[in-house]
């Protein structure tokens, strides 16, 4: 997981800092494993634009993943370790035993001919689905589901990691990765380790064109429109906006949006940290 830095030929190569791609081990995705992935440019049924600063951008292909990992006592070999372009972090080819492939989120360490195990009675070892219930205090996770069978939903961008710390009834006690400590079933599962290409933060694209081959044009900044167009917009020569806030005036920087009645705050043990 080590990044490449470039020799200042260009301006673009500057800053240019990016994954060195060492870990991957194919170039070519699975065929069976792909879905086509259709780009809207931001439009809707009529054509209209309902998102701004979205268009362009490599075409790409979807890559189905098992985030169930319902496939239980079945062991399964890791083939290859691939680049997904629709996620962060890196993605696993599993031949399983009784023949199927699946793709699945792969953790950091995880390499080819490795097996992984899912279901009861499965070991903590990494890569290994297991239900909370069954893994040990102090553990690391990814992949945590909110609800029994729902896939996971949380923990799954790269270098990202949960820790497994007690258990209370028919609860187990989790801290997020923004520092939140919640509660959720014992009944649902979560896959050991952490989760795959931690050195995803310290990239730097070097140019604003890689964003354009990510599907991302220029973004407008409140402060430079009119005030009809935006709350920050307007004023004499280059003023600074006021309170910072979005274009529907919500204020924005440490103004929480969290609704105080919703239902999963009971949920909560611990609030997430503030910066």
């Amino acid at each position: 997981m080590a990044l490449k830095k470039y020799k200042p030929t260009t301006p673009g190569q500057r800053f240019k800092v990016i994954s060195a791609f060492d870990e991957i081990t194919t170039s070519a995705p699975e065929k069976s494993l792909l879905a086509p992935k259709r780009k809207t440019g931001g439009r809707n049924n009529q054509g209209k634009m309902t998102i701004r600063y979205v268009g362009g951008g490599h075409k790409k292909r979807y890559r189905l993943i098992d985030f169930k990992r319902d496939k239980d006592e079945v062991p399964g070999v890791v083939k290859s370790i691939e680049y997904d372009p629709n996620r962060t972090a890196r993605i696993a080819l599993i031949h399983y035993k009784d023949g199927e492939k699946r793709y699945i989120i792969a953790p950091h360490g995880l390499k080819t001919g490795m097996t992984i195990l899912s279901g009861k009675g499965a070991s903590p070892d990494i890569g290994n689905t297991l239900f909370l219930s069954e893994i040990p205090f102090g553990t690391i996770i990814h992949n945590v589901e909110l609800r029994p069978g729902q896939g996971a939903k949380l923990v799954r961008s790269a270098g990202n990691s949960a820790q497994l710390m007690s258990r209370d009834g028919k609860f187990a006690i989790i801290k997020m990765p923004s520092g939140e400590t919640r509660m959720i079933l014992q009944t649902c599962r979560a896959t050991v380790g952490m989760v795959s290409n931690p050195d995803h933060s310290l990239e730097s694209s070097g140019k604003a064109g890689r964003s354009r081959w990510k599907g991302r044009r220029p973004r407008t900044r409140g402060v430079a429109m009119n005030p009809v167009d935006h709350p920050m917009g307007g004023g004499e020569g280059r003023a600074s906006g006021g309170h910072p806030r979005s274009r529907t005036g919500l204020p924005a920087k440490g103004f929480k949006t969290r609704a105080r009645k919703k239902a999963s705050n009971k949920y909560i043990v611990e609030k997430r940290k503030k910066k």
